[in-house]
This record gives structure tokens, C-alpha cells and sequence, in this order.
């Protein structure tokens, strides 16, 4: 037989297979597969997808298995080039798996296997997969399919939108929701609404056409040959679940040996397939994925809702805000009710839609506010829903190892962004540490590293922590490396060391291996840091390569690492920035100039941590490192140099003045005496002004600076006044990217001092002033108010003790002072 000619969906009882056309992720399409099935009672069910995962079916009836969940397929050789079948609980796909389930009925997927589309990918087409299911009736192939007219382009990308201009409404989703989403259930003919929707896909493609592209017309030969296969081993009793812009071509009279040919000799991969979890953000059309929908949250909740949706709705979204303290009570419930189905009404609609549902939230609970109401987008319209897979779902064995540390660290996969607080020190939150970083450095992100809010001390992280189903496919990449996290981890840090292009990356690295707790990858790290440090002659290269070297030897206390072979490097470059640091600062452009005064500030935290090391990593006396503290003396000196060289830049010198005024090495009276000769009348109003920015700049310190040494702030407000009208234009930038880095109190105490002008400071010194921060003396009273709260936060008690020792009331008043 060459030729087929298949029966109506309209009924149960024609010749031919039921072809059902639904819209994918659509809650109305899935009511109306169920129905029909039940009403059809097909021997077989048929769905669109890829045939390997027929063996991945029935995990669907397992208890663990909860949607929404993806047939993630991915090549053996490269498992970055995959892709995703998601399916939810209203997927009509999903709902024809479970009734085949139920009923003991055989499912098949009969889309062109994966093997073919990923082999597509690999030789120069888009690989984003023709298979993923597509909105409502829209061509399930992907973006880079060209049309071959800009109006085949608009069908191919919304075919929705001429239904919905074809009855006259200019909102295609809307339009939809009217005359499918919102059909009842009772309705008599449940094949009437497949009928319908055939008839109107076959005028689009009649009209439009399909442009000839190789991959629709394979596509659509397979699942015709998928088809009558299915036909000759169970007759005509066969059902056909698929979008529904195919159904028209599933119906077409074509020859078999003409869908062979367009079959044959198709490129393919080795490819592997499993269940993954899913989530409805990744089922939003803002995720990227063209199967996406709008709201997944609000289908769930039409397709979920036994009866009153609108109702049970409104309902959540009351719960939600009152979780968010927000006043919302019965009263507002019942009345957005009312006003959503007033609105609904007034605009011709059978039922409430999220359009009304919307507008009646932001008026009733959210008081015409746009902000709760975002919050209820989020998390109710779109959602942060994470399905699950069963155990016994196929897995590579990185993957597998993966789930016995999440299980063992009780640190599950969540959808929901939220923060983790660890405490190193504790067993299992190191060990949680442990694997973040590990993932990590395997380009798995499940983590990322935030700013801890409680302590700045080593043995506390704050992660903040959001799985996206993509990370399974990260996972699967990283399975090339090892079968564990720990040895993947491990030959990835290797191999990442040996390819590093530059020095900072190789320091990085040893940091990352360091918090990762992998002993054998440091010692192939730690070579290749110090082959790269000896060749190395780049100051630059070498300062930014020594914050993060230094950063690593705190991980000795909390973590147990032996960081000896680190600090010896870390020393090593600090002696080579040393003696290169004064010639390469001489003869720079702003630009360099401003770089390398960062790399100052970057050295100095550097070279303070490292002369610390010894001590705070516990090594004894005799330990080589125990050189190390002689480092600070040596980079005081490099400095000083810098601060009195005519041939470094201004911002170059001024920053090395202030390092060594914060320092305690320089006197008070020498930075206003090396600021004076600098803003005298004979340096140029531009170097001038570079040399303030080093010294003054980079936050609100060298503001307080200003604040409370007035012959600073004299010296610069004498030279601001003195530049000549004609420069002041050049050196504004930089004075005002100074100054606009303060906080705005130190402006504001700053700009009161300059008002009062050098003698009325002096006056005002000696007078007193009745402006609040600008008094002569310490006022003792408010010192005392503020000492019991200081003392808590410095965690020396409450100070409320009855007896205390002059020291402590000095202390006290120190505190105060500070304050």
C-alpha cells in the first residue's frame, strides 16, 4: 500500500488514526486530549518527541516523579550539544503519557529521532532542537529556519496572531484563552475543538505554505512513517498527539517511498537521553526557549482547579501578600473577584482571563501599586515550580555521584533563589563548601558567592544558591573529566593550570583549588605558578597575581591546608614587585597611571596579610616563612621612593603618601610638607591635581582625612582658589571624580569647613559652635550614651558594669570618640 488516507479527528469511529493537534504547555489542550481519549479509547497512543525516549516512559507512573520535568537529550562525544523536550502537568503531551500509564496502554513519540537533530546541529544548522514543542499551533522548528517571505515568517513565528486578526482580536494570547483555555469541560463533541483547529492550521499552511524547508517536511515523513507502522500492528485504533500545525500534514495522501527518501541517509550522533527536572521559569518565553509560554503558573493553576479558578486565585494571591505583610483580608478577596468578572464582562470575555485577574489585584490588594504586584508576577504568574526525577532515571555517573553528596549534605536543588550562611567550622557546612566550589570550577553554577553580612571572618561563607535545569547539561559536560565531583574537579583544576594564559589566572586558580579542598591538583598548580612567576617580568602581571596568591594562606586556619609551598611564592613575588614596581612607574600616561595606582592598593592589603601569615596559619618559629615579616619594612621603603621620584606620576606619588601616612611611617607634619611642595605654584594645575586624587581619593578615608587634619584641607583649598581660571576647566574631572566618591556626610562636613574659611575654623575651634559635629571638646555626655552599644558591637560586653578601671573608662571614651 503506498498511499494512506487517514479518518477525520472528529470521532472515534472513521477510518484513520485520531489525530489530535494541541498547543503545547496549553492547560485547554490538555483537558481536551484527555477527554478525547477517554471518549476514543485508542489502542496505542502516539506523541510527538524523540523515539529513544520510549523506554524513559514509563518512569513517568513512579511516585518521584514530578513535573515539570524535560527528555533531555545530549550528544555521547559532546555533551554540550543537547536539547530539552519540557514537559508540565498541562502539557497535552504529558497528559496523553499518564492516560497511556493508567490505562495500560502502549505510548510511543514518533518526532525524527534525536540522533538526526543533534547530528543537524553539529554540521552548521542552529542547535536549538526542531523538536522542542513550539507554542499552540506554531511550527515546532527552530529560529534558524529562514522563511521564505516575510508572511511565512510571521506565521512560523506566531501563527496565532493571524487566527486571532482573522476574528477580529489584536491580542493572540487572549484570543486563545477565550475560545480554548476557557472552553468548559462539559462540552458534548470532545472532538470538536481538534476538528476546529485542523481546519484552521490546513488554511494556514493552504494560504502560506511551509516553504519547502528540509527539516519540516522530514520531520513530518518520519511521523508518517512512524504512523502507518503503528496502523499495521494495531489497525486503526491508533491516537496521534502532536502540534497541531503538523496535523495537516499528518493527513496528507503522500507515497511511502517518497517519505523514505526524505528520511534516508540522515547524519546522526551517538546520543544519550534521561529525565531532568524542569521549572516553570524555563517554560516562560522570557527564558529563551520558542516552546515557552507567558505564565505557567497561572495555566497550572487553570489546569489544576477542580472548579471557581477565579476564586481559588485570588485566594493564593491574598496568601501570598499576607506572607509578604501586606494587609490583605477576605474583603479585598471578594471584592477582586467581583471586579475581575465586572471586567471581564465589560470587554466581551466568557470568563475572567490573567488580564483581569491582573488589573483586579493591582486596584483591590495592591492599592494601584506596581511593586506587590511584580512580586505576584514572580511568583504565582510565572512561578518557581522545580520538578523531580526519579532515582531510577538514566544518569552519567558524575551525575550520580552528584545526588549522593546533595542527599548526604542535605542541600537539595531549589528553583527559588535563596541564600546559604555557612559556618566552616562545622562539618557539614565545609563540606557544602567544598562541593559549591568544586562545581564551580567545573563550570557548574549552581552557587554563587555573596558578601557575608554577619562576619568578615574565614570561616564564614554566604552562597546564594538557584539550580537551573541547564546545569544537568553542565553536568553531563563535565563527566569527561571524572565520575566524582572530587576527581572531575581535580583533572579539570590541572588542565585549566597547564592552559592558563597569565599569571593572575594561575594564582586564581591556586585559590579556587584551596577552597575547593583539592590536595592533589595544588602541587600541579603550584609548578606551573612557579615556572610562570620566573618568566614573568611584568610588574603589572605580578601585582595582580599576589592579592589572590596571599588571599589563599587564610584558608590554612579554618580548612587545614598546608600553605607553606604558597607563601614561599608568594614572597617570591613580592620581592620581584619590589625592585620592578619604581622604574615602571615612571614616564605613565593617566590611564597607566591610575591602573597601577590600584595595583598599589591591591599590593598593600597584599603584603600586610602575607607578613601576617605565619602567625594566623600557626607555623612554627622556624618555618622559612617566618621571613615574611620583614617584607613590610622592605615595601615602606619601595614607597617612600615613589613618593619623592619627580618622574612617577602625581596620582602614583600622592598614593604612595597616603599608604605611608595610614601606615604610621610617615609624620603628619611631612604629608603636609609633601603636599605643600607639591600644590606650590610651580607644579602644573594637572599634575597638581593627579597627585590629590592618589592621596585624597578612593573613598570616603582620605575625606575623613581632610576632615580632621585642617591643614590638609587648607593646603588644598589655598591651591583649589590659586589655579588659574584657565586650568581650573582641566583639572575639574579629576578633582570632581574625587570628590564625588565620598559619602554625603563627608561632603557635607567638608563643604561646612571650607564655608567657614581658615579663620573661622580657627575661631570656631576655640569658641565653640552650635552646629551639631563641630565642637571644641569631646561632648562626654553623648560619648556615654553611645559607649554601651559600641562596647556590644566590638563584643567587649554591654559596659554597664558597676566597677571598671580607668583604662576601660578611657577606652570607653576612645570608643565614644570613634563613634
Amino acid at each position: 500500500m503506498n498511499d494512506l488516507g487517514w479518518g477525520r479527528s472528529g470521532g472515534a469511529g472513521g477510518s484513520g488514526p485520531l489525530l489530535l493537534g494541541v498547543r503545547h504547555h496549553g492547560p485547554g489542550s490538555a483537558r481536551a486530549v484527555r477527554g478525547a481519549l477517554d471518549a476514543a479509547r485508542p489502542r496505542v497512543v502516539l506523541i510527538e518527541g524523540p523515539p529513544e525516549a520510549d523506554a524513559l516512559i514509563p518512569l513517568a507512573a513512579e511516585e518521584d516523579m514530578r513535573p515539570p520535568v524535560a527528555l533531555l537529550a545530549h550528544a555521547v562525544d559532546e555533551p554540550g550539544r543537547s536539547a530539552f523536550w519540557p514537559l508540565a502537568e498541562f502539557s497535552p503531551e504529558w497528559v496523553a503519557i499518564r492516560w497511556a500509564l493508567e490505562h495500560e496502554v502502549p505510548a510511543r513519540f514518533i518526532d525524527l529521532p534525536a540522533v538526526h537533530t543533534l547530528a543537524w546541529g553539529r554540521e552548521g544548522v542552529e542547535s536549538e532542537p526542531a523538536s522542542v514543542p513550539a507554542p499552540a499551533s506554531e511550527v515546532p522548528a527552530p529560529a534558524s529556519d529562514v522563511p521564505a517571505s516575510a508572511a511565512e515568517a510571521d506565521v512560523r513565528i506566531d501563527p496565532l496572531a493571524v487566527l486571532a486578526e482573522a476574528a477580529g482580536c489584536d491580542d493572540p494570547e487572549r484570543w486563545w484563552e477565550d475560545v480554548v483555555e476557557h472552553r468548559g469541560a462539559g462540552e458534548r463533541d470532545v472532538f470538536a475543538p481538534f476538528v476546529v483547529l485542523e481546519e484552521a492550521m490546513g488554511a494556514l499552511r493552504e494560504t502560506y505554505g511551509v516553504g519547502g524547508h528540509e527539516r519540516d517536511l522530514v520531520r513530518e515523513a518520519y511521523m508518517r512513517l512512524q504512523v502507518r507502522a503503528a496502523q499495521r500492528e494495531f489497525g486503526d485504533a491508533v491516537a496521534v498527539v502532536c502540534g497541531a500545525w503538523h496535523v495537516p500534514a499528518l493527513r496528507e495522501r503522500t507515497a511511502v517511498a517518497a517519505d523514505r527518501a526524505l528520511v534516508k541517509g540522515l547524519p546522526k550522533v551517538k546520543a544519550d537521553m534521561t529525565w531532568v527536572p524542569w521549572t516553570y521559569r524555563r517554560l516562560a518565553r522570557v527564558s529563551g526557549y520558542g516552546a515557552g509560554i507567558d505564565s505557567p503558573g497561572w495555566y497550572g493553576h487553570l489546569f489544576s482547579a477542580p472548579d471557581r479558578p477565579v476564586e481559588r486565585w485570588m485566594t493564593k494571591v491574598a496568601g501570598l501578600l499576607r506572607d509578604e505583610d501586606r494587609l490583605v483580608s477576605s474583603a479585598h478577596v471578594i471584592e477582586a473577584v467581583r471586579l475581575a468578572e465586572t471586567l471581564a464582562v465589560m470587554r466581551g470575555r466568557p470568563l475572567p482571563g490573567l488580564g483581569e485577574t491582573t488589573d483586579a489585584v493591582r486596584a483591590v490588594m495592591c492599592e494601584g501599586s506596581d511593586v506587590p504586584l511584580a512580586l505576584v508576577h514572580d511568583r504565582l504568574v510565572v512561578g518557581d515550580v522545580l520538578g523531580e526525577v526519579p532515582q531510577a532515571a538514566p544518569a552519567v555517573p558524575l551525575q550520580r555521584d552528584l545526588d549522593r553528596i546533595q542527599r548526604r549534605l542535605r542541600l537539595r536543588p531549589e528553583a527559588l533563589e535563596r541564600e546559604l550562611e555557612l559556618d566552616l567550622r562545622k562539618e557539614t557546612d565545609a563540606g557544602r563548601s567544598r562541593l559549591l566550589h568544586r562545581l564551580r570550577l567545573l563550570g557548574v553554577a549552581w552557587g554563587e558567592p555573596a558578601a557575608s553580612r554577619g562576619s568578615t571572618g574565614t570561616f564564614r561563607e554566604t552562597w546564594r544558591l538557584r539550580w537551573e535545569p541547564e546545569l544537568s547539561v553542565r553536568v553531563a559536560e563535565a563527566g569527561v573529566w571524572g565520575t566524582t565531583v572530587l576527581a572531575a574537579a581535580t583533572a579539570k583544576a590541572e588542565a585549566d593550570a597547564v592552559g592558563a594564559q597569565g599569571l593572575a589566572e594561575v594564582t586564581g586558580l591556586a585559590e579556587r583549588c584551596l577552597l575547593a579542598e583539592l590536595p592533589d591538583a595544588l602541587p600541579v598548580v603550584m609548578r606551573v605558578l612557579a615556572d610562570r612567576a620566573a618568566l614573568d617580568t611584568d610588574v603589572g602581571h605580578l601585582a595582580q597575581a599576589l592579592p589572590a596568591l596571599v588571599r589563599s594562606l587564610r584558608y590554612g586556619d579554618v580548612r587545614g591546608t598546608d600553605t607553606g609551598a604558597l607563601a614561599e611564592v608568594a614572597a617570591g613575588l613580592a620581592e620581584r614587585i619590589f625592585v620592578g614596581l619604581p622604574p615602571a612607574c615612571a614616564a605613565l600616561d593617566a590611564d597607566a597611571a591610575e591602573e597601577m595606582r590600584r595595583h598599589l592598593d591591591a599590593v598593600q592589603g597584599a603584603v600586610a596579610l602575607l607578613a601576617e601569615a605565619p602567625a594566623s596559619a600557626g607555623r612554627a618559629a622556624d618555618d622559612p616563612a617566618a621571613a615574611h615579616a620583614g617584607l613590610r619594612g622592605r615595601w615602606h621603603s619601595v614607597l617612600r621612593v615613589l613618593s619623592v621620584r619627580d618622574t612617577v606620576s602625581g596620582v602614583v606619588r600622592g598614593r604612595a603618601v597616603r599608604l605611608l601616612l595610614d601606615e604610621g611611617e610617615l609624620a603628619q607634619d611631612e604629608a603636609a610638607r609633601l603636599m605643600g611642595l607639591v600644590l606650590s605654584p610651580g607644579t602644573p594645575p594637572g599634575e597638581a591635581a593627579a597627585w590629590i586624587e592618589g592621596f585624597v581619593g578612593g573613598g570616603s578615608g582620605g575625606g575623613m582625612l581632610l576632615v580632621h587634619d585642617e591643614r590638609l584641607l587648607g593646603l588644598v583649598d589655598a591651591w583649589l582658589t590659586g589655579v588659574p581660571a584657565e586650568a581650573f576647566t582641566d583639572v575639574l574631572p579629576l578633582l570632581r571624580r574625587t570628590f564625588s566618591a565620598y559619602e554625603p556626610g563627608v561632603r557635607r562636613t567638608l563643604g561646612e569647613l571650607v564655608r567657614r574659611g581658615p579663620g573661622e575654623r580657627a575661631s570656631a575651634t576655640a569658641a565653640g559652635s552650635a552646629l551639631p559635629g563641630f565642637a571644641p571638646d569631646l561632648d562626654v555626655d553623648r560619648a556615654d550614651a553611645v559607649v554601651p552599644v559600641v562596647r556590644l558591637l566590638l563584643g567587649l560586653g554591654d559596659g554597664r558594669e558597676d566597677t571598671q578601671s580607668t583604662d576601660d573608662d578611657r577606652d570607653d571614651k576612645h570608643l565614644a570618640g570613634v563613634a
